[in-house]
């Protein structure tokens, strides 16, 4: 059977950087929260987060005069106004109208040859911040002069774990067609989604969630990241934990703070289902999507991993954030600038359901 690899990636963000901005503006939530301790809960939260950078095609100051470009960014102080914020409607426009600029420039690091985009058959496209069509799928074949009946699939509202079951997917391509070539590009735009509200477990997607794209080529040649296997596992009796909803105000995210607890048990009884035939010890590269530093936390425990093991996840947490399925592309990204020939590797993404998306992969 034809063995698939990821043969390449190239990473993007927006130019603005709104991490202090968002953690200040959460801030003053909580602070009208009828339950102060929430606000010192939040405080303490924050300043353990584990990110000090996160960036948005928001501008994150209120004085936008001046600034040169506007095409490439919306005033976030004329976007979320205090007891106005945006419905779905607008958010989405602003979707259709930025997730492009950001698709060009990860596409554009890719640094696609003329006989590369001659040879790509299949498009995927991971997205569960925005939707509208024609949609990336399009763009994409528009911005790199592919040929029209290039094969394209949309991996819609999966939330963080979508980049994994694009991986996948891209593996049966390969595998059923060897001479194919595939272009997967995982894109969000999470601050497009942020709630006014004086809940805590809402507000504290403040702290987490930030823009990004990846973009990847995937092939039969043999080199990058072979992908190896992969299995989906679903930890019992924690559906409710992670939910991803359309509403009138933008699409709202619910993550319950169970969640680690919850990962860090479901991965002490399934961590070796995870790793098939080796041990934790045979894994040296771990590309685990950095959820939250507790995330991080709780995986390092369930599987008893030395404490640098999640190195290029915590790296990325710490200067990205959570771009939901995009993330983990950026740490797989990290891995392969440093793999060794013959290193194995599990990548590992946690998303509704509560499940987890693993790839297991070594070094060509």
């Amino acid at each position: 059977m034809t063995e698939a690899y990821l043969n390449r990636i190239a990473t993007a963000v927006p130019d603005h950087d709104v991490h202090a901005p968002f953690v200040d503006f959460a801030d003053r939530l909580m602070a009208e929260s009828p339950d102060p301790r929430l606000r010192s809960l939040f405080n303490r939260m924050s300043s353990r987060s584990g990110i000090e950078h996160r960036y948005s095609i928001l501008y994150p100051h209120p004085d936008s005069s001046g600034l040169d470009n506007s095409e490439f960014w919306i005033n976030a102080h004329e976007f979320f106004i205090r007891g106005d914020f945006p419905n779905t409607s607008k958010r989405m426009e602003i979707f259709e109208r930025f997730a492009p600029i950001l698709m060009r420039r990860a596409v554009d690091r890719l640094n696609v040859t003329p006989a590369e985009r001659r040879s790509i058959t299949h498009v995927l496209v991971t997205t569960c911040t925005g939707l509208y069509a024609p949609g990336l799928d399009f763009d994409i074949v528009d911005h790199l002069g592919l040929c029209p009946s290039v094969e394209r699939t949309m991996i819609g509202f999966m939330g963080c774990y979508a980049a994994i079951n694009g991986l996948k997917t891209a593996r049966h391509i390969i595998r059923s067609e060897p001479s194919a070539r595939v272009l997967m590009l995982n894109l969000e735009l999470c601050t497009l989604h942020l709630q006014e509200t004086h809940d805590l477990e809402q507000v504290l997607s403040f702290l987490l969630f930030a823009d990004g794209c990846a973009a990847s080529i995937l092939s039969a040649e043999p080199t990058g990241l072979a992908m190896d296997s992969f299995r989906a596992v679903q930890i019992p009796e924690t559906r409710d934990l992670i939910t991803w909803k359309i509403r009138g105000l933008g699409f709202d995210m619910f993550l319950s703070g169970k969640v680690p607890i919850a990962i860090g048990k479901g991965l002490d009884g399934i961590g070796q289902d995870i790793v098939g035939p080796f041990t934790t010890d045979d894994i040296t590269l771990w590309g685990v999507h950095p959820g939250g530093r507790t995330i991080l936390d709780a995986v390092e425990r369930g599987l008893a991993l030395p404490p640098d093991a999640l190195s290029a996840s915590r790296s990325v947490l710490e200067r990205y954030g959570n771009m939901s399925s995009a993330t983990v592309m950026f740490v797989l990204d990290e891995l392969m600038s440093r793999a060794q020939p013959g290193e194995r590797g599990c990548a590992m993404s946690f998303g509704p359901g509560l499940t987890a998306e693993t790839m297991l992969f070594h070094a060509a």
